[in-house]
């Protein structure tokens, strides 16, 4: 039987913090590290048998394995490390030459989003083991507009109205199998190629993916502020 992998991204600048903390996915979210909420609920979930912390650098490295040691000594999952590139995609492509058994199902997700849990991953594996591919999404509330390639600036545009019943704001985890990912994100570097996000490699190597709508909050750490509502989230799944 093929084994799950969760690749768990820590890196990034955390530029948006504006020095506010010294390692966003290392701050105390009620009592553990953001990074290791998600690490927690995978190993919950029952459907990983391994989680690979791709790092900054060897600092931010010594510091999650001090984290997991702490908090996480009765863990069961195998834990391996790597360390990020310059673009989210290097990063993502270090974790996924990492992976032992590329037969099994991939769970790629940033570090910083620590709500993700477990009924989440249950619905991903599931529909991943189904169709080979599953994104965490959730629809877009917003009305989107969408500047035309002629704009020279934000002035006197003649705005492009988008179908909001279409449209998706896409999330992690986001799961494949991992040989093909794997492959997807080779193509990626070899053709110098710029992707976001996950399914954004996939659809360049024709990799067709389903859809997990999340219907909770499942925010990501990004500026000061995501941490007090963070902890008010908390607060409030706890009761």
């Amino acid at each position: 039987m093929a084994g799950n992998t969760a690749i768990l991204l820590a890196g990034g600048s955390g530029s948006r913090m504006r020095g506010t903390v010294k390692d966003k996915v290392l701050e105390p979210l009620s009592g553990l590290p953001v990074i290791l909420h998600s690490y927690v609920s995978f190993e919950k979930s029952g459907c990983v048998d391994s989680a690979i912390f791709v790092c900054r650098d060897e600092p931010q490295m010594k510091s999650i394995k001090k984290a997991l040691r702490r908090f996480c000594k009765d863990s069961k999952l195998e834990v391996r490390f790597a360390f990020g590139g310059k673009e989210r995609s290097d990063s993502v492509l270090n974790g996924l030459k990492e992976i032992k058994d590329k037969s099994g199902l991939v769970f790629i997700h940033d570090g910083a989003r620590p709500f993700v849990g477990v009924e989440n991953i249950k619905k991903l594996a599931e529909t991943a083991a189904r169709d080979g591919s599953a994104i965490l999404a959730t629809r877009v509330s917003d009305t989107i507009k969408r500047i035309p390639k002629s704009a020279k600036s934000l002035s006197k545009c003649k705005l492009d109205d988008l179908d909001r019943s279409r449209l998706f704001a896409m999330q992690t985890p986001q799961v494949f199998i991992a040989k093909d990912i794997l492959k997807a994100y080779r193509a990626v570097k070899r053709n110098k190629l710029k992707v976001t996000d996950d399914a954004a490699a996939a659809g360049l190597s024709g990799i067709k993916v389903s859809i997990v709508e999340n219907l909770f909050p499942n925010i990501k750490i990004t500026r000061p502020e995501d941490l007090t509502y963070a902890e008010y989230l908390m607060e409030r799944l706890s009761k």
